[in-house]
């Protein structure tokens, strides 16, 4: 038996807005922090916004990032060479869930699992893509993030 579940993760973070939102929370804690500060220094003002694009592209949105910015090539250009630490990627992960937590994101085990899924298999191939001599796949799909295993509860 298949079940299928029509509401995607991007649905049940609160679409474009609330992704826009945790991603603006997450590059403000960025910015105070003392490991990944220098890493952004620089950055354009709309990084957030295509962070927040990226994301609902991922989570089952409209393909934005892929209309707008150029899809999994881009997203990969943006990390080649940065030698990504993994002390770093942890930071990253570890702020991405606090700024979550700030702006209200589903606190539901079942989303939070699928949330941190992705930000765990994202930011370990960001890592890996972006070491010296790496020479991943140039062309790919944007990744389609999905439940997993647990769906989510409807009372």
């Amino acid at each position: 038996m298949t079940t299928e579940y029509t509401t995607t993760l991007y649905e049940w973070a609160g679409g474009a807005g609330a992704l826009t939102e945790l991603c603006e929370e997450f590059y403000r804690l960025v910015g105070d922090d003392e490991l990944l500060a220098p890493m952004f220094a620089g950055m354009n003002p709309e990084h957030p916004r295509y962070v927040a694009q990226w994301l609902g592209e991922v989570f089952g949105g409209p393909a934005r990032y892929t209309a707008e910015r150029g899809g999994y090539a881009h997203m990969l250009s943006m990390h080649l060479g940065k030698a990504i630490t993994e002390p770093q990627r942890r930071r990253w992960v570890n702020l991405m869930q606090d700024a979550a937590d700030s702006v209200g994101l589903p606190g539901d085990p079942e989303f939070r699992a699928a949330f941190v899924g992705y930000l765990e298999w994202g930011t370990r191939l960001a890592r890996e893509n972006s070491q010296p001599g790496a020479d991943p796949v140039r062309e790919a799909p944007v990744p389609r993030w999905g439940w997993g295993v647990a769906p989510p509860y409807l009372p």
